[in-house]
């Protein structure tokens, strides 16, 4: 059956947003100024929500993305996407932030011969948030905090070629050295790429609860320099 679904990207200092049907992308907006989510979500919101009933298509779910990211970003993500659900009696699909990264940079890693994808978002100093995922997007290992050093991911490397990739990367390209190391420049969360992993779990009947959904925060951590530990 055929649905519609407003996807909303706001963990980072890219914000953007996209309308899909029936896996297809009708209508596709993003900021990449910085932090100016409050100010331009309602916007694309309003435009996406006119571009519907000017189609006539009616609203079947809301894909949020829902973290490790920005505080900031991923409350004003959230209370737009709980808001809409609310008003049209719609679901909410909790999309992981960092796999829809990996949507965005699989071809790419592909033909850089990686069988490992790790998407990275900057948290601070040396640390970030990361995860490891198979070429065919299947988690290898799960979303983690961790301080990046020249000793991170060495047991990984010396068994695959990984594609480091996100804003997160950057500081890792100074410390690690292995030929093993392919570093993708550009990958941003997008909404874009938020309907690959969208439409399945509205298949499914994968949906988070509206009035208890809280995003993905993993804010509170104790970092370590072990290699992809999971912190609790």
């Amino acid at each position: 059956m055929t649905k519609t679904i407003l996807h909303i990207e706001t963990t980072t200092n890219v914000c953007s947003l996209a309308v899909s049907r029936d896996s297809e992308v009708l209508l596709h907006r993003i900021d990449r100024e910085g932090h100016n989510h409050a100010r331009v979500l309602p916007l694309f919101v309003d435009e996406a929500l006119r571009f519907l009933t000017d189609k006539d298509l009616k609203l079947d779910a809301v894909a949020l993305s829902k973290g490790p990211g920005s505080y900031t970003g991923l409350r004003i993500g959230a209370s737009m996407a709980k808001g809409i659900c609310y008003a049209q009696n719609i679901p909410l699909l909790g999309i992981n932030t960092l796999q829809l990264m990996a949507v965005s940079a699989r071809e790419s890693a592909l033909a850089a011969g990686c069988e490992l994808l790790c998407p990275m978002i900057d948290a601070r100093r040396m640390e970030v948030y990361q995860a490891l995922f198979s070429s065919d997007l299947q988690e290898h290992s799960p979303v983690s905090a961790q301080v990046i050093d020249e000793n991170s991911f060495l047991d990984e490397l010396s068994h695959a070629r990984i594609a480091f990739l996100g804003n997160g990367s950057d500081k890792c390209s100074e410390v690690i050295s292995s030929s093993n190391a392919v570093f993708l420049s550009g990958v941003v969360p997008d909404a874009y790429y938020s309907v690959q992993l969208a439409e399945p779990l509205l298949e499914r009947g994968v949906m988070e609860d509206v009035a208890y959904f809280e995003p993905f925060y993993l804010k509170e951590f104790q970092a370590t320099v072990a290699k992809n530990k999971v912190l609790g």
